[in-house]
């Protein structure tokens, strides 16, 4: 199966601090992974070089053949690299169809030249890709807000689909969540694995990604402990990487 993501060599240094120390791995498309390990462990440093908020100190990340390292932010969600953060980054003020076109906004001219938000059209093309994801909003002209804790969640993730996602990270997606609205969340992460997107879960609850990964990358004071399929192990090894810095 082709190589979505490949990562040679990684590491990056904060002054002393080397928070990734010269991590390899290769992802493949249409895989759920889950990156898991204690605080510190430099799984947050990992994502935000990934995704081009930090450069690394030496290294290289390939994103479907291609060199990205060098790309910042804004290049690397133009590829199709999108990041949901604990914050989901969205504008609580605003309704469901204006977050997911946040930054990239559809516009039309009034009267021959001013130009204005077409909310007709971000309006539709919002509800299109929502019942393509079978995602139900009562209202999309209703400031997010007042919506459910996975109600926004979904609209998080609807936005970076919408935009032609293909690597997708997660950080921590059900934390603030209850047991249904966890189990809608990693029901429509499964869809999206259907459709082929590489999904990233950053998460400290091993049993309850345990059920929806295909693999765990392990991480320790910055190193790569292991790279395992779910199916080669089990929440107890798991757990015991994660404490002990060996692999099972």
């Amino acid at each position: 199966m082709e190589n979505i993501l490949s990562i040679k060599n990684l590491s990056k240094k904060f002054g002393g601090l080397i928070a990734i120390d010269n991590f390899s791995i290769d992802l493949e498309r249409g895989q759920i992974v889950g990156i898991v390990g204690d605080n510190g462990a430099g799984k947050s440093t990992l994502i935000k070089m990934i995704s081009g908020v930090y450069k690394p100190s030496n290294g290289e990340i390939f994103f479907k053949g291609n060199r990205i390292d060098i790309l910042g932010p804004a290049k690397r969600r133009d590829l199709g690299i999108e990041v949901i953060y604990q914050d989901l980054s969205l504008a609580d003020n605003l309704n469901t169809y204006v977050n997911i076109f946040m930054g990239r906004e559809k516009k039309k001219k009034f009267l021959g030249f001013i130009d204005i938000l077409d909310e007709k059209y971000m309006e539709e093309e919002s509800k299109k890709i929502l019942s393509m994801l079978s995602i139900s909003i009562p209202s999309l002209k209703e400031e997010v807000a007042l919506l459910s804790g996975g109600q926004r969640q979904s609209i998080a993730i609807a936005r970076t689909i919408y935009w032609d996602a293909e690597l997708l990270i997660m950080d921590e997606p059900t934390a603030a969540l209850g047991v249904e609205e966890t189990g809608k969340v990693y029901s429509l992460i499964r869809k999206l694995k259907e459709e082929g997107v590489t999904i990233i879960i950053i998460s400290h609850n091993i049993n309850e990604i345990y059920n929806v990964v295909d693999r765990f990358v392990i991480l320790k004071n910055g190193k790569l402990i292991s790279n395992c399929k779910k199916s080669k192990t089990s929440i107890d090894s798991v757990i015991s990487m994660i404490v002990s810095g060996k692999e099972a």
